[in-house]
């Protein structure tokens, strides 16, 4: 298990992760570091537990949007292939509706041979 010290405001918090997680725990780190200095910039000196819960909020805000984009474009890539398949299935009725239209006209056209013979 690895351990690594971040940096929140100011305030160096020692922090476990798993081996190998402690470069991406540290770039979390610093993006929430980043979203309290804006936040404190914005809103003047607040308590840290304060600031940390409106921190929290913020990111649950990015997040829910991230998975509403998420889903619209799971949506829209959902719809696209429905046009996708509708599209092929009509392409591919048309080429073979044709292609059984002269087919039967060829059967027919052996059949009448038949009969006249």
């Amino acid at each position: 298990m690895g351990q690594i010290g971040v940096t929140v405001n100011g305030r160096n918090y020692p922090i476990a992760c798993d081996d190998g997680q402690e470069e991406h725990v540290t770039r979390l780190a610093a993006y929430i570091d980043k979203r309290a200095a804006e936040l404190a910039a914005t809103v003047g000196p607040v308590g840290e537990a304060r600031l940390l819960v409106m921190i929290g909020l913020l990111v649950a805000d990015e997040l829910s949007e991230a998975y509403d984009e998420v889903e619209r474009l799971q949506n829209e890539a959902r719809d696209a292939g429905e046009t996708i398949r509708t599209q092929a299935a009509t392409a591919l009725d048309e080429k073979y509706g044709t292609l059984v239209e002269g087919l039967a006209k060829r059967i027919e056209n052996i059949a009448a041979r038949l009969e006249s013979n």
